[in-house]
């Protein structure tokens, strides 16, 4: 699609902010310690696991006119809630799709027929590299071997919409063909491409963080896989706006969806957009005190007006209108200046 037609096609998805994602932080507990964690999730987290009628009350106010919608169950660990079988036939109930982000710990073979049996519609796993790269990454001497075992249980599932996501950082980026590899292997279907800013854990970890020609070579990897044409399609994620690379490493031209047509609500009840957004920058309410469909309808003007992003780098840039300041995760605290612009990195300059 032509940049300015693109344009066209945002402000209006922008206009209509029809909600299709709600993702719930149902538990910030988790069994791993990675290395790049934007939530500081641990095994015993500081705010408690939110209710399930807690968080039932509020995806109520959504009118039931909104079929095409997606909760998101992600944490933290959700495999750690213990009525998981429950939420998820619970969001069923009420006519929804929902799907989960897991690490895959603790994905069995009894777990996915539970899971399917609740409802679920879409699942992702995360594998960040190759045997202790993963490990490394994860932080614990078992986490590769029960990826791979979860992946391959769900890959074979026809009635799932499953995907496999890896952040990519210095010592995964040399195996992107062997993780290829080994994920096809396993039947994928989809495979989904991050990098890591500095946030949370991994603002002080500069193995977690590729330099411009890293960037460049993960590009022209994804790139090339794209015009293969491969049975496993490779893209990269929606975290900025890439120039020369638009529509060569992802399907659709950049679009940051944060509270466009993304909701979420956090472990204590704010209400925010993606949860690696800053919550105490960004968050538009509360789930204990507002409405939350109230909220999406009425507030999330920082999301859908990105003018007051035109500042630091972004002030005098001749891609504004394409980029928008890149991804909303990308600013943080005072908001002065984003803090990684894609378009740069990538060669573009």
């Amino acid at each position: 699609m032509r940049p300015f037609l693109f344009r066209a096609f945002r402000r209006l998805e922008t206009k209509v902010h029809e909600l299709n994602y709600l993702f719930w932080e149902c538990t910030q507990r988790c069994n791993l310690s990675c290395r790049h964690c934007g939530s500081d999730c641990f095994v015993s987290a500081k705010d408690q696991d939110m209710p399930l009628d807690d968080f039932l009350r509020a995806l109520d106010t959504i009118p039931n006119t909104h079929q095409k919608f997606t909760v998101v169950l992600t944490g933290g660990e959700p495999l750690l809630r213990p009525d998981i079988d429950k939420v998820g036939k619970e969001i069923r109930r009420r006519g929804y799709n929902w799907s989960m982000v897991s690490n895959g710990f603790f994905y069995t073979e009894e777990m996915h027929r539970r899971l399917m049996g609740a409802g679920m519609n879409a699942l992702t796993i995360s594998l960040d590299g190759i045997g202790e790269a993963h490990n490394w990454m994860r932080g614990n001497p078992k986490s590769y071997e029960n990826a791979l075992k979860a992946i391959s249980i769900a890959a074979k599932e026809k009635y799932l919409d499953f995907d496999v996501v890896s952040c990519i950082n210095k010592r995964s980026l040399p195996q992107m063909e062997e993780i290829y590899t080994v994920l096809s292997g396993l039947g994928v279907k989809r495979w989904r491409i991050f990098t890591i800013i500095p946030i949370g854990r991994a603002v002080q970890d500069p193995d977690l963080h590729l330099s411009n020609e890293e960037m460049v070579r993960l590009m022209d990897f994804i790139a090339a896989k794209r015009r293969q044409k491969t049975p496993m399609e490779v893209t990269f994620s929606c975290e900025g706006y890439l120039g020369k690379y638009e529509e060569k490493v992802r399907p659709v031209r950049y679009f940051c969806h944060a509270g466009i047509n993304i909701a979420s609500v956090l472990i204590d009840g704010r209400i925010c957009a993606c949860p690696n957004i800053d919550r105490d920058v960004f968050s538009q309410g509360n789930i204990y005190t507002d409405n939350l469909y109230e909220v999406w309808e009425n507030k999330f003007q920082v999301f859908r007006n990105r003018n007051w992003a035109r500042k630091g780098i972004c002030a005098g840039c001749k891609q504004f209108k394409n980029c928008l300041g890149g991804g909303m995760h990308n600013w943080r605290g005072d908001c002065s200046q984003v803090l990684s612009c894609h378009y740069r990195r990538t060669g573009n300059q």
